[in-house]
């Protein structure tokens, strides 16, 4: 493939997300994150770009909240003080099918992120994610592509993490995980002793 072949980024533009959320009829929002500073300042930040926001630190909260009110949009953390974000997922998704939520995870989970998104969820973004990104996930569109990376994982980080994710997908049994990975049990062992490289 020459350079000229390469498909352009097709994200939308921060002005046409803008647009987009001005022609909305429901706009609400509902975020999920039991980090109270973090979920305060994106609630801000969302506000600020037309979304009406609602907040809950917890799973129980987020529960009663899409219950009551089944937003038509959510951001949800994964790991949540009192359990699961999936919990959360699942209730959205039961209350209003059509609500689009994005889930937000930490680079170790990107196999749970995957059953988010077979629980409902619509996409998930890895952690730290910026409003930025939170915005243009909320009002992507079935192929509409997210801007690349500005600090993509390393190859050590991508082979770590596939690691991780077989090993979630045989029940954390060492000895299955190495078979498949046709790997020694012991050098499975000595990696998942280790902490994750840096992205």
């Amino acid at each position: 493939m020459t350079l000229d072949a390469v498909p352009e980024n097709t994200s939308p533009s921060p002005e046409q997300l803008d647009r987009k959320l001005a022609e909305l009829a429901d706009r609400s929002l509902l975020i999920v994150d039991d980090d109270e500073r973090l979920c305060k300042r994106l609630a801000q930040a969302m506000e600020r770009r037309g979304f009406a926001v609602e907040a809950a630190t917890s799973v129980r909260e987020g529960k009663e909240k899409a219950r009551v009110r089944p937003p038509a949009f959510a951001v949800v953390d994964l790991r949540l003080d009192d359990g699961s974000g999936l919990d959360v997922v699942a209730a959205l998704h039961e209350a209003r099918a059509d609500s689009r939520v994005i889930v937000l995870t930490g680079y170790g989970n990107i196999a749970t992120a995957v059953a988010a998104v077979k629980a409902g969820a619509t996409d998930y973004l890895p952690k730290p994610a910026d409003a930025d990104q939170v915005f243009a996930a909320l009002l992507a569109e079935e192929g509409d592509l997210p801007p690349p990376p500005e600090h993509p994982m390393s190859a050590d980080r991508v082979r770590w993490e596939h690691i991780q994710r077989v090993y979630e997908q045989c029940d954390r049994n060492v000895s299955e995980t190495a078979r498949r990975l046709r790997m020694h049990r012991r050098t499975l062992q000595r990696i998942l002793a280790k902490y994750a490289p840096r992205p």
